[in-house]
């Protein structure tokens, strides 16, 4: 079995990088042929010279840019991953605390070849607390009140190379659309995501595969634990930019850059 791991680690990311690593090659589907396409501005990092660990550099993009062009960042390498059977997206700050077995973890045929996780941040709570595109409906993302059923967190997705390569496609294009038309998305890649998967039944894994490493609240078993940002300063240090809609001319040279970088 042939998996390709999907990891972004640009600016002060790249810390959580060999956590990553090595708990992935312990514990995520032992005994795959696992590769990391690890797209990053760092020079120095730890196993960059590993015969699975592909470094394909890629600038710091400002927030909210470094998240909402996730789908063009993994079109890069599309035709590399075109030779894998499966293909899995994981938060930089990841981390794998058990084994996590391919029967629990990949999708089956009923699932469209697509694997998701319940967002732990709305757990338990009525639909309508759901934080999708509900505003702007020229978005490509906005989500039809009839389709509001699940909300998915958008730090680990992934399924079979054909499922998540048509995905991929779908929404770098629809998020580039939004783009043209001055629009961004309630919540980036991962509105998106949630409107891509409205209309398809993937298979939908408990928050405990995408567990804060700050929350002690959740009736679940850490699997995959999302590392606390804090230990860097929170949020705000990570991102080094807070504004999630920045000024229309500093905008405008973002998204010049973006296209260029992407074009």
């Amino acid at each position: 079995m042939k998996i390709a791991l999907l990891y972004i680690c640009t600016g002060k990311y790249k810390v959580f990088w060999d956590e990553f690593f090595t708990s992935s090659e312990q514990y995520f589907i032992p005994g795959a042929e696992k590769e990391y396409f690890v797209f990053t501005d760092a020079t120095d990092l730890p196993y960059k010279d590993h015969p699975r660990v592909h470094v394909i550099a890629q600038e710091w993009l400002a927030w909210p840019y470094a998240t909402l062009m996730r789908f063009h960042i993994f079109s890069r390498v599309e035709a590399q991953l075109e030779n894998f059977e499966y293909i899995f997206f994981f938060n930089a700050n990841a981390q794998f605390l058990r084994t996590v077995s391919a029967e629990e973890f990949l999708p089956g045929p009923e699932h469209g070849g697509l694997t998701v996780v319940s967002s732990p941040g709305f757990h338990g709570q009525p639909v309508k607390n759901f934080p999708y595109e509900k505003k702007d409906k020229r978005s490509k993302a906005y989500m039809p009140p009839a389709l509001r059923k699940i909300y998915v967190q958008g730090g680990v997705n992934g399924g079979t190379a054909a499922a998540y390569l048509a995905l991929i496609r779908e929404l770098k294009d629809n998020v580039q659309a939004d783009l043209d038309k001055g629009i961004i998305a309630e919540w980036h890649d991962e509105s998106h995501l949630n409107r891509y998967i409205a209309e398809r039944r993937p298979k939908v894994l408990s928050p405990a595969y995408i567990f804060p490493e700050e929350r002690k609240d959740l009736p679940f078993e850490p699997v995959i634990l999302i590392r606390d940002k804090n230990r860097l300063g929170g949020n705000a240090a990570m991102r080094q930019h807070t504004d999630l809609h920045p000024r229309p001319g500093i905008a405008k040279r973002i998204l010049r850059r973006v296209r260029n970088w992407f074009s």
